[in-house]
């Protein structure tokens, strides 16, 4: 396959059809269409508005916590024996992840269309507990999908939205995972257009959701991008980011695009291996196909199913991936690697051990590639690695991995 022409930017966006390339899009039914084009006036009406800005930077400031930390790494830094080791402390944020940062834009806009009733999915809970603390804050009630599997491996999530108000609602279909919660939210919001608002969890889906997440995440890049400056004096020479759907990883990432000299590496799930079919790696083992509105790489048969796949991560358990991630793969500006389940599971430990920081599941993955090229890189060359949330809710996971009880 040939590689497209070099962009002159790779910031631009999507297109008017909210196409990356070849990827993105809106292939939706016919009965969301007429929300998605009232969403998209709505998003293009809000992005550049002052007073839009100014109540989310409010709520991220003075809510939130942000801005989120850069942190350097000097027990990791240490421990590896190469390039110093920068943490994007996103773990720190109210509710423990990335996932607040979109979670404040969306509710904002949700308020402005009029709507009255949240509903969202989740895989490993983050996004449900980020959603419902949004639904708390503003006064909506809030449903949140998440499939059974997932309900059983991130039982303190599902309490922690229970507390907040939230109904939560356990798929059952499938492998019950986040590829199932999103199918089911999906039904729910063709069965409710009038007063319900989607509130999506990565930058995936129909556009404009894959702009709008992005750019609510970009929060993330533009912040470490001006403290790596502040600190360092220049850029980092790389930065890594877990990718699922790819919310915190495109949300780092693309403040630095176009900066040539920044190398980019996002970390997809390699459960298991890639020779099976026990892992999410979409990017690595997947082919691009249409799944929840948008067109992107995906894992599938040869019949063109989709496949369901395997993480030890909830959140990186989803077959497929936002189309901005699929158009970066193809252009060859960002490199996306696999990580094992046991080389997560490794960097969990380790980051424990030696920064006294217990990582999420997701965020170990690229935790886990850091620590495969810092040995080899100089002392004087940098790293930033996005520590997307934190893993006190995967405590249970990782007891059960390790034969140890709680």
């Amino acid at each position: 396959m040939n590689k497209p022409a070099m962009p002159n930017s790779f910031r631009t966006g999507p297109d008017e059809q909210g196409m990356f390339g070849i990827f993105g899009g809106r292939f939706v039914a016919e009965t969301l269409m007429p929300l998605i084009l009232d969403l998209e006036r709505n998003w293009n009406e809000v992005k550049n508005d002052p007073e839009f800005k100014a109540e989310l930077q409010n709520l991220s400031t003075h809510y939130a916590g942000r801005p989120s930390k850069l942190y350097f790494a000097e027990g990791l830094t240490k421990h590896l024996g190469g390039a110093k080791v920068y943490f994007k402390r996103e773990d720190l944020n109210h509710t423990g992840s990335h996932k607040i940062n979109n979670c404040l834009g969306q509710i904002l806009l949700a308020k402005r269309m009029g709507k009255k009733r949240l509903i969202a999915e989740t895989g490993a809970g983050q996004h449900g507990v980020a959603s419902a603390t949004v639904a708390a804050r503003f006064g909506y009630p809030c449903v949140v999908y998440m499939g059974a599997t997932d309900v059983a491996r991130q039982s303190p999530n599902v309490f922690r939205m229970k507390l907040l108000g939230a109904e939560v609602r356990p798929v059952t279909a499938g492998h019950g995972t986040l590829k199932d919660a999103m199918n089911e939210a999906l039904r729910d919001w063709v069965t409710n257009v009038e007063d319900t608002y989607y509130l999506i969890g990565t930058a995936a889906g129909p556009h404009p959701y894959p702009e709008l997440v992005r750019d609510f995440q970009s929060v993330i890049g533009t912040e470490a991008r001006a403290q790596m400056l502040e600190q360092e004096g220049r850029l980092p020479d790389v930065i890594i980011a877990a990718v699922g759907g790819g919310s915190n990883a495109i949300g780092l990432f693309h403040p630095f695009l176009d900066d040539k000299d920044v190398r980019i590496i996002g970390i997809e799930a390699g459960g298991r291996g890639l020779d099976g079919i026990e892992h999410c790696a979409s990017m690595n083992a997947g082919k691009p196909g249409v799944l929840h509105g948008n067109r992107t790489y995906l894992l599938q048969n040869s019949d063109g199913q989709i496949l369901d796949g395997h993480s030890i991560s909830a959140g990186l358990d989803y077959p497929g991936v936002g189309p901005e991630h699929s158009w970066l793969r193809d252009s060859g500006r960002v490199q996306y690697e696999p990580i094992l389940d046991d080389e997560a599971l490794d960097a969990f430990q380790l980051i424990t051990r030696v920064e006294g920081i217990i990582p999420a599941l997701e965020s170990a993955h690229a935790i886990a590639h850091a620590m495969k090229i810092v040995p080899k890189m100089d002392k004087d060359q940098i790293v930033i690695v996005n520590l997307s949330g934190r893993g006190d809710k995967d405590v249970h996971t990782v007891a059960s991995m390790l034969g140890m009880e709680i």
